[in-house]
This record gives structure tokens, sequence and C-alpha cells, in this order.
């Protein structure tokens, strides 16, 4: 998929896909991130009394919210980017149906296999 920014629709079809494709995969991740989006505001420049800037803004700004596949190096050509940008009276809706297509992804998912790690802790234990 391109790196522009998606529709919310095309972001939540996108997701599905991905959680999809990972179910049956005994490896793999899904990374999910959200921050504020505070590019081109008017936020002053910092000065000697003020190093940091004032980041209290007066109205809510939008949040772009990213998800990818995490697939670097050799198989990049795997790697799956999506990013949408959700204005602030879109965010209920928007995280509504977020939550319900994230827990019907990760229902699917395979759980971790632990027994490897658990059998060395054992053996660890009983060697002390």
């Amino acid at each position: 998929m391109a790196s522009q920014h998606l529709s919310q629709d095309e972001f939540f079809v996108g997701l599905e896909k991905l959680l999809n494709h990972r179910k049956g995969s005994d490896h793999g991740a899904v990374y999910l991130t959200q921050k504020r989006l505070s590019h081109g505001q008017d936020v002053p420049p910092p000065t000697r009394d003020r190093p940091f800037p004032d980041l209290s803004l007066s109205q809510p700004t939008p949040v772009i919210v990213r998800a990818s596949n995490g697939k670097s190096g050799k198989a990049k050509s795997g790697k799956v980017k999506l990013s949408t940008i959700v204005e602030p009276h879109e965010l209920d809706g928007f995280y509504t149906r977020y939550a319900e297509v994230c827990k019907a992804g990760m229902t699917a998912l395979k759980p971790r296999d632990r027994s490897k790690k658990k059998a060395k802790a054992r053996k660890k234990k009983a060697s002390s």
C-alpha cells in the first residue's frame, strides 16, 4: 500500500487485511501507533527563558493513526504501512470502529509459544 494517508474506510480495510494475514502465521507483528498531529501550528520558537514550547492548545488537534507489519531489511517489498488522520470531532466514532476491528483481528491470532522459555526456567531451577 502507499505511504499516503488513507481515508478511514480504506485504513480499516487495510488493517483488517493486515491482521488477517497474521492469523495463521507462526511469527510476525502488527504495530499500531497513534499520536497528536501538531505540525503546522503556530507554536512560538523556544527562547532562553522558555526552552520548551508550550503545547497546551486551546482547541483539539487531529490524531494520526498508523499500522505496520514492521518488516524491514531484505523483505521491504512485503512491508505494509497504513495511516489515516482523524479529526477531533470524528474521534469517538473512529475509536469505536478501531476497537472492533482490532478485537476481531486479535481474537484469532495464535498465542505465543512460551513452552521453551518455561522448560528452560524449570531446568535452571532444578540445577540450582
